[in-house]
Order: structure tokens, then sequence, then C-alpha cells
């Protein structure tokens, strides 16, 4: 898939659901866990929409591999991004599942459920100590022992903020929000000085943005939401507050991370979530946003910023266990995720590769400014959408949020609604 911040952040919210004849307990038949014997075999590896502006990596890394294990064949195919979750969806049913797939942890799921992904906890724990923790862990499923996917690409980024307009509603363009407190003050005061005219925030709370604040998700059986909580009412609160006072933006309802991004592009909105991927947009498209922008840290009442993840997972039904696995993880190595990092706006999700001078060296620049930014808050973030939470319960706590901001509902109700929604499909799951 196209990476970027934004478009993880859409892959994530992609839900897969199996049919029900697809379900079993994972311990049935198929292929072998071992992945200690020979790495040998023909194998097919499912990339998510890459083909088109990483052909030559990709052939690059199977002709390595295969260099390596002469025993070997790779076939590579590639999805499409749009209808990627039915397409996996019914390769599971029809028993055509590639060997190693290319998944979001939300993909990753119910796969595991229907036993259809090999548990690398047992069958590859020697490489766990390759990774970052809360990168292997994101493919860990509630309610379920074991890890279903290597971790693979990570994304998160800065907050941008427009200068020109904080220095107009007379705050310090110097001192950009750092606390949830000091970002609905703010944003109250932008929209006061400008009658209304400039929102600070374009896009309701979604289910990262409570995590962000603090508030309990799920609990720790993974058995019910419990986004309902008084931190969870007390931030839908705050957000009518600034959807009153139009200083979140009024068409924030229907808002896709792209209408936001071309919000802040114009100067309509101040503040908006990006990656070092847009300081290229902002100086091309807006070079008179580029000459005013603001680079600032997420705001997250936990110490912990959000993340995007990305896995690739081993086929449990493979016929080819050990050069799967193999495979797998040559993809997701520390070599391998740091020549991809290279080539695109994203994050290694190995141990120490972090460090790297590519990660950590200044040299004058904004573009390096926030790749440095960015990697340094990786080292302890977490992934706050729930591996269960799916594109329905994103849907329906979207649609209760907007019934809190329009005044039809209180915040406590829209909340609790959306819970129990969130519950039944969580049940349906099971």
């Amino acid at each position: 898939m196209p990476v970027s911040r934004r478009t993880l952040a859409a892959a994530a919210a992609l839900c897969l659901a199996l049919p029900l004849s697809a379900c079993g307990s994972g311990d049935d038949g198929g292929g072998s866990a071992d992945a200690s014997g020979k790495v040998q075999g023909d194998i097919t590896f499912q990339t998510w929409n890459l083909r088109a502006n990483f052909k030559d990596y990709f052939e690059g890394v199977i002709a390595d591999f295969e260099k390596k294990y002469p025993d070997t064949h790779v076939k590579w195919v590639d999805q499409p991004a749009e209808g990627y979750a039915d397409k996996i969806s019914a390769d599971a049913a029809g028993g055509t599942l590639p060997d190693v797939v290319n998944v979001s942890p939300d993909l990753v799921a119910p796969l595991a459920k229907a036993g259809l992904a090999l548990d690398l906890d047992k069958a590859a724990a020697k490489y766990k100590k390759e990774y970052l923790e809360g990168a292997w862990a994101s493919h860990r499923i509630p309610g379920m022992t074991g890890t279903y996917a290597f971790p693979w690409y990570l994304n998160t980024g800065p907050l941008f903020y427009n200068k020109s307009l904080f220095k107009k509603a007379g705050l310090d363009p110097e001192k950009p929000p750092k606390t949830y407190d000091e970002l609905f003050a703010d944003a109250l005061e932008l929209a006061k000085k400008s009658d209304g005219k400039v929102a600070t925030l374009a896009n309701v709370p979604t289910i990262e943005d409570f995590g962000r604040y603090g508030v309990e998700l799920m609990n720790k059986q993974g058995t019910a939401f419990t986004f309902n909580d008084a931190k969870g009412v007390q931030m839908l609160a705050k957000y009518k507050e600034l959807y009153d006072a139009k200083a979140l933006d009024p068409q924030a309802l229907t808002a896709t991370p792209e209408s936001s991004g071309r919000k802040f592009l114009t100067e309509a909105v101040a503040m908006n979530p990006g990656s070092a991927l847009d300081l290229g947009n902002f100086k091309k498209q807006a070079p008179n946003l580029y000459k005013n922008i603001g680079i600032t840290d997420q705001i997250t009442s936990t110490g912990h910023v959000n993340m995007y993840v990305m896995g690739v997972m081993v086929n449990s039904k493979t016929k080819h266990t050990p050069a799967a696995v193999a495979f797998a993880h040559f993809v997701t190595d520390a070599e391998h995720q740091m020549s991809f990092a290279k080539k695109v706006a994203i994050f290694p999700s190995t141990a120490g590769s972090l460090d790297d001078p590519y990660f950590t060296k200044e040299d004058g620049t904004d573009e390096t400014r926030v790749r440095i930014a960015a990697a340094k808050s990786l080292k302890k973030a977490v992934n706050y959408t729930p591996v269960l939470f799916s594109e329905q319960m994103k849907t329906a706590l979207r649609n209760e949020v907007a019934k809190a901001l329009q005044g039809k509902e209180s915040p406590e109700a829209a909340l609790d609604n959306a819970v129990k929604q969130c519950n039944t499909l969580l049940q349906q799951q099971g």
C-alpha cells in the first residue's frame, strides 16, 4: 500500500470478517508449526499495493533470498488497496491464502482466531529479541496466547501547526500546546479571535485519540470495550465545546484524512497530524504555509505516542513452514527494514535500527528533524487502536460522536451507546 502516515491509518481501519465456516480452534491439521526443518519449496508472498512504487526493491529481496536458499522459489503477488480485506477473507474461506501475507493487526485477528495464522511465539521465538517490544506485541490478540505476525514497518508523525494563525490570534507561535488542556484552550482562543473562521482541528476524536487521552479502551481480557469511562466522557464533552465554538471544523463530522489535509493546506485549520512526507507537499503546494510551518509532538496524556504498524504473517496451513518463516523473517530483518525505510518515510520495527545515524543525526532540514523526532518517539510508541476494533465499530463510534457533537445526545449517552454497539459486534466476532 502507499506508505504514509495517513494511508497507514486508513489501512489499520480496514476490517476483515471471515465466514463462520472458516473459524476454528487453530489446532486442526494443516501445515506444521515446526519451522526448524530445511528451508525449501515454492511459496507465495502477498503484499498490499506495493508493486507500483517498489517493484525493484521486492524483486531484489526475493532474488537475495533465493540465492541464500537455492532450493526455494518465491512467487510475489501484489493486491490493490481497494478490497484487500475482502480478498484475504475470500482466500481464507477458499483455502487459497498465500504462504506469507502482508497484514495489519486488525486483519490478522480473525485469521488467528480461525487458526490460519502461525503462532510465532512457538514457531519463531528465537527472532523475538530482534524487534522492538511494542512492535512484536502489536500482533497479539486479546483472549489468545501467541504472536501472529512479524512486525514490519512502523509509522508515526508529529502535529503540524500554522505559526501565522497562532500569531494572529495573539498566541505565541513558538509555544504550541503540549497538553490537552493547552490544546483546548488555544483552540477556543483561535476560534474567538477569528470570529469562528479558523478552526484548530479538522477531525472528530477516533479510538486512538481516546487512547492518547488516557482512556481505558478495553478490559484486560479483551472481552468488552470500556471507552465510556469518566475520562472518555470528559474528552468528548471538550470536543463538544470546541464544536459549538467552531474551534472544531464544522465539516469534521464527515472529514477524511485527505479532506483534513486540504483544510490545513488552505490555512482553514491551524493544526493537523502528519508525517515527513507532508513537508514536501507543503513546500510544493503551499509555500506560504511551509514558510510558517510549526512542528510539535503528538499530544498525549500517557507519555506514549500512537504508532501504525504493518506485519508479515505466515499461513499456518503452508506446506513449507521453514521456508515461509525464513522468508517472513528475511523481509522484516534489520538489514531489509533499514533499506526499505530509506526509500520511503517509514520506520523499521527492529531493535537498534532507530539508533542509526539516519534517524538520529540532524542536517538542518525540517524533513530530517521530523524523521528524528518520530524515530525517538517510536521507541516507546504503542498502537492504540485495539486489534479487535473493526470497521463497523469505528463507524458506530463515529456516528455516536457525531450525535454528541450535534447535541442530539449527551457525551455520556453517546459513548454508552457506542460501547454497547461495539460489544455486541465483538460478541458476534467471537
